[in-house]
């Protein structure tokens, strides 16, 4: 079967690249974009030297100042940065029309039948970079490969302004020395129950089954089977409307305390909405929804209608599943369904 040619390109830095872009004498500075301390907000993105302090997306801002007390905070200008997405999406399209913007700064595209650059993706990944960097004056990290998964991975390989191939025949040696942090789904609670049964590498992890996963991990397991050996059927799909965005964080040691679990509602709150802001539109909610799952892995779950996300309607929601039950908390999670238009789905066609 003919291998997919898959590209990921990720904006380094995107809103702070281009504040400072935009005013070059915030250059060598440290500098993040978000809500002012006095609003209780976070930050959407901060700039490399502000993360050599330690200060990441969604750290409230307060926090981050008092990790770098130089660290310039700028307010976010949604409007200026799409304008500027809109068109490196159109420089995206040039090369291929099946294009899968995952944010305003981040996109996946299928170039398996394009014929630019003499049909080679790497090629094409470099003109990309190359484009993005003169027209706009921003720079791009890249992945190429055979998936979606193992794209993504190598974008991040060679960051900022990077970028890394990751050949068909070089896939398997590949994953088998690549920790299984890289791995999509896999967090610190996911990590730490694999170091437990002695897996750091994902060629540790292929010694496992399936049932094997499965039983430790449940239907993540059949995930990790797949990933660890780089195996991803995902298809690039364009112009699918996202109908739900959530956080979660399952905890280390099981909360009993409904305060302890509302402060980390509110942790959760502040992630979701510095990914609510940096998506390409601006849906229109449905409802919000909240999941929590028992120490004894029994999960329950409430949604309200909703025009405006709010951390109020949150706490409520959570307290009205914590009248129903008093068991210790293992799970939290939150997230938004959002108001989209059922389209049919387009035929299938041979890529090859």
């Amino acid at each position: 079967m003919k291998s997919r040619k898959i590209i990921h390109i990720d904006m380094d830095c995107f809103y702070a690249a281009i504040e400072i872009r935009d005013n070059p004498s915030l250059k060598d500075k440290p500098i993040a974009v978000g809500g002012s301390a006095l609003e209780r907000s976070v930050l959407c993105t901060c700039n490399y030297l502000a993360r050599a302090y330690g200060i990441h997306s969604g750290m409230p801002t307060s926090q981050a100042q008092r990790l770098c007390r130089d660290l310039i905070v700028l307010p976010v200008q949604m409007d200026k940065y799409k304008a500027v997405s809109q068109r490196i999406q159109a420089i995206f399209h040039q090369y291929s029309d099946r294009v899968e913007p995952l944010a305003l700064d981040e996109a996946y595209l299928d170039v398996s039948e394009s014929t630019q650059c003499q049909g080679s993706a790497t090629w094409m990944a470099e003109a990309i970079r190359r484009q993005i960097n003169e027209e706009e004056q921003l720079t791009a990290s890249a992945g190429v490969s055979t998936n979606k998964l193992l794209a993504k991975i190598a974008s991040g390989w060679n960051k900022p302004n990077g970028l890394f191939v990751v050949l068909p025949e070089e896939i398997d040696p590949f994953m088998k020395r690549l920790s299984v942090k890289k791995l999509q789904g896999v967090g610190r609670v996911t990590f730490e129950k694999l170091n437990a049964l002695g897996v750091k590498t994902c060629q540790d992890l292929q010694y496992f089954s399936r049932d094997d996963l499965r039983k430790h991990f449940g239907k993540r397991g059949d995930s990790l089977y797949e990933q660890c050996r780089g195996v991803d059927d995902r298809a690039v799909e364009n112009d699918r409307p996202r109908k739900s965005l959530s956080v979660e964080h399952t905890f280390a040691k099981d909360i009993f305390s409904q305060e302890d679990a509302k402060s980390q509602i509110e942790i959760l709150y502040r992630r979701l909405m510095v990914r609510l802001k940096r998506m390409e539109e601006s849906p229109k909610l449905k409802n919000q929804f909240i999941k929590i799952k028992f120490s004894d892995f029994t999960q329950m779950t409430a949604e309200q209608k909703v025009s405006a996300m709010s951390l109020h309607t949150f706490t409520h929601l959570f307290e009205s599943l914590l009248a129903k039950s008093e068991k210790p908390i293992r799970l939290i999670g939150v997230g938004l369904h959002f108001q989209v238009k059922e389209i049919l789905e387009p035929e299938q066609y041979s890529l090859f």
